[in-house]
Parts: C-alpha cells; structure tokens; sequence
C-alpha cells in the first residue's frame, strides 16, 4: 500500500558527503513521520534522524552536527544530508514512514541502501 523508494547511496572517503533520498508513494491520506535508520554487519538496526509531519527532528547523538534530515512534502520525499563521514557511519541505510491510511497508521521501510565510509 505504500511504497519507499531510496537513492543516494554510495561509497565515499573519510570527511566526505553523501546525501540520501525516499520517496514515498501509494494510497495514504498523509505522512505522521519520516525518518533513517541503519544497520552495520553484526549490530542491531538503530535510528539515525527522523522528521515529523509539524517538522520536529531528531537526531541520534553520534550524527548530530553532521547529518541533517528535510523533506518535500510536496513530493512526499525525505533527504538525508550526510557531511563529514566517518568509518562508523558504514552501513546499510533504510527509510521508514508512518503514514494515515483508511484502516489506521501504517508503518513501512523502505529497500535500503548501502553506504560505505572507507579511512
């Protein structure tokens, strides 16, 4: 019923920028909340930064000053601003929306897409 689309991912050095966009599509009356989240190999996944439909942010103590997350409502899509990369920012990186359908809040993920930070 809803669909997550993500771009932007990539490989980059140390200290670089990457940024990362979801489009979100389907049949919903409008988005409660849009975010990132990632998972490194043998870690559980975690939260990175989320916005909110009245746009309140949050953002996970180890990206704050680095990441900034904005979205288009227009285009239902939310970017992820990455700068000053590190190694531990490896990982695979997945959007998640929660957005008003008929029956209720629908909570949904996006493929993932891999980013890769090498020293």
């Amino acid at each position: 019923q809803v669909q997550l689309v993500e771009f932007g991912g990539g490989l980059v050095q140390a200290g670089g920028s990457l940024r990362l966009s979801c489009a979100a599509s389907g049949s919903f009356f409008s988005i409660i909340l849009m975010g990132w989240y990632r998972q490194a190999p043998g870690k559980q996944r975690e939260l990175v930064a989320l916005i909110r439909d009245g746009g309140r942010t949050t953002y996970a103590d180890s990206v704050k000053g680095r990441f900034t997350i904005s979205r288009d409502q227009a285009l239902n899509t939310v970017y992820l601003q990455m700068n000053s990369l590190k190694p531990e920012d490896t990982a695979v990186y997945y959007c998640n929306a929660i957005t008003r359908l008929t029956a209720g809040p629908l909570n949904s993920w996006g493929q993932g897409t891999q980013v890769t930070v090498s020293s």
